[in-house]
């Protein structure tokens, strides 16, 4: 019997606003994926067509997050790897085995190898990376409608220059990240 292999991957560690969210998931052998890629080098169009295929087809997948203000309370890393912690524990199926994109493990009870630039090696970091990604920017464009005037959907969050102008002229919502340089500088 093939071992389980659980792909993790996150995305916005480095937006001032929104949460941090990671993704857990274990592809079906048998059902192989086509085109799968780092989430940054698809366009979006692909992206949300992988992202259905994926939750479609795969074994089990999952989504964790952690908000602005866990963020702020534990740092950025920390709530990364929270968040991947909450997609494991989210899971179904049980794997053998976690390969996560990056350097840091996170805290899960199976053995495991972090890959740098996993999210272009590694089908199932790919397939992680792409469904965090279109989790986390669908989840911007309805914080955009609630948060109307600071383009949320637009620039998903990352500090923009736009993004930083319109904090300064409108405010620090609760979407937040008090502890980003970016944001604090506005609050001073």
């Amino acid at each position: 019997m093939s071992r389980l292999i659980v792909g993790f991957d996150e995305v916005g560690r480095g937006c001032i606003a929104g949460p941090v969210v990671a993704a857990a998931v274990i592809l079906d052998a048998d059902n192989p994926i086509e085109g799968l890629a780092d989430s940054k080098k698809l366009t979006k169009k692909k992206r949300d067509l992988l992202s259905v295929k994926i939750m479609e087809q795969a074994k089990d997948w999952s989504i964790g997050r952690a908000e602005a203000s866990e963020i702020d309370d534990i740092n950025i890393l920390q709530a990364s790897l929270l968040a991947m912690k909450r997609a494991f524990d989210a899971l179904t199926e049980t794997a053998d085995f976690a390969m996560v994109d990056g350097t840091f493990y996170p805290d899960v009870d199976i053995p495991g190898e972090c890959i740098k630039g996993g999210d272009n090696l590694i089908a199932e970091i790919s397939a992680a990376s792409i469904i965090a990604k279109v989790y986390r920017d669908n989840h911007m464009a309805i914080l955009d409608a609630l948060n109307p005037g600071y383009g949320l959907a637009q620039h998903m969050g990352y500090p923009t220059v736009a993004h930083k102008e319109k904090i300064a002229s409108m405010g620090v919502t609760s979407i937040y990240r008090r502890s980003f340089a970016p944001v604090k500088k506005v609050l001073i």
